[in-house]
């Protein structure tokens, strides 16, 4: 019988312990595959809750757009803060000749998409939240698989350019849904239909050229409830360096949530380009993913071969701190495009590298998805406190400029989290 451990780790020449060869093709395969994987599922988070959202919640109602959006936002955000931590641990128990990923990324790729017509044919804030929340709950249990095959199927030395080429899909596909979005703003239901169908394609092709190892014969760990339960307290003491890699995400993610969620209303009422807004998108899009480009290709790399982690995400963390001091205090076209510069800068040097230094502080190697969902609570717990905190001070203040200061304290705190782990240089 092959156990759990003889089938999905192996020892490299260091001692460390790796994952198995692929079942077919070589690791650069996956490497490759990672890229349009991410880009699929992010190109939803971009368009929809970014641009294609907003304008249908405007479009009901544009006096209260703001607390509209507020509301149906936190409410699918919670579902997608249940939704990884829970994917995670069903992936990590499912035994099928298809490994214990596959099934869960292509359904929820399909479930996700069906969740996306009904958002097209939904015509009440109520029908649109509904909605939204099966769009998140399908597509992090999409996500959240996903993320495992870094820790699954990735060799420790490569990790840093595997997590580099992730979080280069990642940001391709968020920034790049900024402008799918508003290429499609005048046709919102098709939109969300093109997007779905787009994903789906995508994830299966995914699972077909990068088959897993059969989980059929790997031991499966008794369930516990009451364990189960406890993954969703980052304990200090027992792992400190999860909870302040935890911390650090959870804080960043929050800071820069708080008001790139607001990105299409601030354009339009903070910055002063009203109905321009969206035609400006793109530009400010392009720029951004520029400049996460650069920064990307260079952190990840770069990180493997200095053999360091810490020092990147710490200066990413710093990096959109500044970013966002431009825009408070220069509330115009100039301020946006100074912030979208430098913050593509740092974010993209986060997503090159934060990926990588999870993967080496999780708690248990049984556990791998479902640690991992837990760890992406810190980047879908922003999105669900992020839009009812911002909607509330902006309420609260009469306008935007309010939200800046709080995401600047807020990333640079995230900074000095991360810092404090002591196993990862």
């Amino acid at each position: 019988m092959t156990t759990t451990s003889e089938l999905t780790h192996t020892l490299d020449a260091d001692g460390q312990i790796d994952p198995p060869a692929p079942v077919r093709g070589t690791i650069k395969r996956l490497l490759a595959w990672i890229v349009p994987a991410n880009v699929s599922i992010f190109l939803i988070w971009g368009a929809v809750p970014g641009i294609l959202l907003p304008l249908q919640v405007q479009g009901l109602d544009p006096e209260n757009k703001a607390a509209n959006l507020a509301w149906v936002l936190t409410i699918g955000s919670v579902a997608a803060m249940l939704a990884q931590p829970i994917a995670g641990a069903l992936s990590d128990r499912t035994r099928s000749r298809f490994g214990r990923r596959a099934p869960w990324m292509v359904g929820g790729a399909l479930i996700g998409g069906l969740a996306l017509v009904g958002m097209a044919l939904a015509n009440g804030l109520v029908q649109i939240a509904i909605a939204w929340t099966m769009v998140q709950l399908a597509y992090n249990f999409a996500q959240g698989p996903l993320s495992a095959v870094l820790p699954d199927r990735v060799p420790r030395a490569a990790r840093g350019t595997f997590s580099a080429l992730s979080g280069l899909g990642l940001m391709l596909g968020a920034i790049g849904g900024q402008i799918v979005g508003a290429k499609l703003a005048a046709d919102i239901p098709s939109g969300y239909m093109l997007l779905g169908g787009f994903t789906l394609i995508v994830v299966t092709l995914f699972v077909l050229f990068n088959p897993d190892h059969s989980s059929k014969q790997m031991v499966k760990e008794p369930f516990s409830l009451s364990d189960f339960l406890h993954t969703f307290w980052v304990n200090p003491i027992a792992h400190p360096d999860f909870f302040w890699a935890f911390m650090g995400r959870l804080l960043l993610y929050t800071g820069y949530f708080a008001v790139t969620g607001y990105q299409l209303y601030i354009l339009q009422d903070y910055i002063g380009l009203g109905d321009n807004a969206v035609a400006m998108i793109p530009l400010f899009g392009i720029v951004n993913l520029a400049a996460i480009l650069v920064s990307t290709l260079v952190s990840g790399p770069l990180s493997d071969k200095l053999g360091r982690r810490k020092v990147f995400v710490f200066a990413s963390s710093i990096l959109v701190g500044v970013a966002l001091v431009f825009p408070m205090v220069a509330p115009s076209f100039t301020g946006w495009m100074l912030f979208t510069v430098v913050a593509g800068l740092g974010f993209g040097c986060f997503q090159a590298v934060d990926t990588a230094l999870m993967s080496e502080v999780l708690p248990s190697a049984k556990s791998f998805a479902k640690d991992l969902g837990v760890v992406n609570i810190a980047a879908t717990l922003p999105q669900t406190l992020a839009p009812a905190v911002a909607g509330a001070i902006v309420l609260a203040s009469g306008g935007y400029v309010a939200l800046f200061p709080i995401g600047i304290v807020l990333s640079i705190l995230g900074a000095f989290a991360v810092w404090a782990i002591k196993s990862v240089r």
